[in-house]
């Protein structure tokens, strides 16, 4: 079977009032487009009935697939979607739709070539937040401030959850990702970079969900731990890129 032009991973954790809607929307908006697709949506460790509302809507509907990953972590989910999928793109979408879906387009060829990996922004030039609290926004600066000092410099907003990468480049890349949760965009950013892959940031508009499963404080809190361990990782050689010989063992 001919592998779809595009790939767009869910990932879900007690999501039973949101993701039907956001089902809907994505399937009006790619049967609006002219290249082929796949959803799938990563079931995360949900209490509710996640599951087995994205099961229904995809016996409906096969271009929509859905996976359960049984341990706990966006980067978890995140991860099993991206190595499962198929696309030659592979985007991630949070199901709180937080960007409008029609936006993804803009993260495609042809609006957008000679990438590797491309970020959505809240806070590049030309970008639109709306509905957000003050201390929400100081909050994600907090955060990013951190991240930016520690791990990634130059980049904008690591944490928003839209993402598009090349096929390969996410094979690659996630195949190394460790980080279980929340943090697990920052790794992937920071092998990334290791690797000379070219990262780019897009301005969105992108709206407030009060539904946010994290506090600014905790995250701030794990964040910094979490980045020590990147740091621990790479000075270890987790990141390091690895090839096969002619005689079948390994070189970085």
């Amino acid at each position: 079977m001919t592998a779809p032009f595009l790939s767009i991973i869910i990932p879900a954790y007690n999501e039973e009032r949101r993701l039907p809607d956001t089902l809907e929307q994505a399937l009006s908006f790619l049967n609006q487009q002219d290249y082929s697709a796949e959803v799938l949506v990563v079931e995360n460790g949900s209490r509710d009935r996640t599951y087995q509302i994205a099961k229904d809507f995809s016996q409906l509907h096969p271009q929509f697939r859905v996976l359960q990953e049984p341990g706990r972590g966006k980067g978890l989910a995140v991860k099993r979607g991206m190595l499962a999928s198929q696309g030659e793109y592979r985007f991630m979408c949070d199901a709180d739709l937080s960007m409008p879906i029609q936006e993804i387009n803009r993260f495609l060829p042809p609006a957008l070539v000679d990438f590797d990996i491309a970020v959505a922004s809240r806070e590049a030039p030309g970008a639109q937040r709306f509905g957000e609290p003050m201390y929400r926004h100081l909050g994600g600066r907090l955060i990013n401030g951190l991240i930016r000092l520690l791990a990634l410099p130059g980049l904008n907003d690591t944490q928003c959850g839209f993402k598009c990468l090349r096929g390969a480049i996410a094979e690659d890349l996630f195949r190394q990702i460790s980080l279980p949760g929340w943090s697990f965009d920052v790794e992937l950013l920071f092998i990334a970079r290791r690797r000379g892959y070219r990262i780019i940031e897009l301005p969105i508009p992108w709206y407030y969900r009060a539904e946010s499963k994290m506090t600014p404080v905790r995250g701030a809190l794990k964040m910094g731990v979490d980045i020590i361990t990147i740091h621990r990782n790479a000075r270890q050689g987790l990141y390091d890129r690895v090839t096969s010989t002619a005689n079948g063992s390994s070189k970085v």
